[in-house]
């Protein structure tokens, strides 16, 4: 009899016709696509396990996703089988073996996402699924001051939706950077995890820096009051991108023939 073996996916998706990653009632998710082309490809009761459940219309370049198969497919040969099959705006970059007891969700990792601020006075159809759209002209300076303080442990409260199943708000942000592309300015967050809409939370806070309505200093204060509140609004889903997820070294991954 054959036996299962685990295998990773790193996926990218445009989540714009999508009601995010997870299985949902009222609309077709990543996820849903996943386990339906998987089940018609492997003949198998399939169901992957994602790292991070994206919100609807949120993009990703590198998900990550593990599912159980008994398939004789090599695990590396996989991702050119799944391909084929899915729709155009879901791609699987990479596909390999990882241990049977790997889970993405409760191992070690670091998380990157950047979102994306279209900055200039006319909209630019080009962006406009991958940016929001802010005609007022931000001030770059003042929203780095404020980012500069969200670095490090702390206490995420304030920059967390109600509706979080998280046992703890505390979280550490690794590097927060903001740069300017022409009209493009890009957040850059990479942390050990994220709360629920945390990330826009932060983006729409600095946006109203940027306009001048909340100072600098500010940020400093939302964050130590925990409570949301205080904090800016969350900014829509169509800037934010999760770029990449990196498994601690130290965390067993892969199968000792593999590494």
């Amino acid at each position: 009899m054959e036996e299962k073996k685990r295998i990773e996916l790193i996926v990218s998706y445009d989540g714009t016709n999508y009601c995010g990653w997870q299985i949902q009632k009222n609309g077709i998710t990543v996820e849903e696509i996943l386990n339906r082309e998987l089940r018609r490809l492997l003949h198998e009761d399939v169901a992957v396990i994602g790292a991070s459940r994206t919100d609807s219309g949120v993009h990703a370049k590198g998900n990550i996703a593990v599912f159980d198969t008994k398939t004789r497919i090599p695990p590396e040969k996989l991702c050119y089988a799944l391909n084929e099959r899915l729709p155009e705006d879901i791609v699987i970059q990479e596909s390999r073996e990882v241990l049977p007891d790997f889970h993405p969700r409760k191992c070690r990792s670091r998380k990157t996402y950047e979102y994306r601020i279209w900055n200039r006075r006319f909209r630019d159809p080009l962006h406009r699924l991958y940016s929001y759209f802010v005609y007022v002209p931000l001030d770059l300076e003042a929203m780095r001051e404020a980012a500069a303080c969200l670095e490090g442990e702390h206490d995420f409260a304030s920059f967390c939706s109600s509706g979080s199943q998280a046992a703890t708000t505390v979280r550490t942000l690794y590097q927060v950077s903001l740069m300017r592309e022409g009209d493009l300015i890009i957040i850059r967050l990479t942390g050990n995890g994220f709360l629920y809409n945390m990330v826009r939370i932060i983006a729409g806070t600095l946006i109203k820096v940027g306009m001048h309505v909340y100072p600098p200093s500010h940020m400093k204060e939302i964050l130590e009051a925990r409570d949301r509140r205080q904090a800016g609004p969350k900014a829509p889903a169509v800037g934010l991108t999760l770029m990449k997820i990196e498994i601690d070294e130290n965390e067993p991954h892969y199968p000792k023939a593999h590494e």
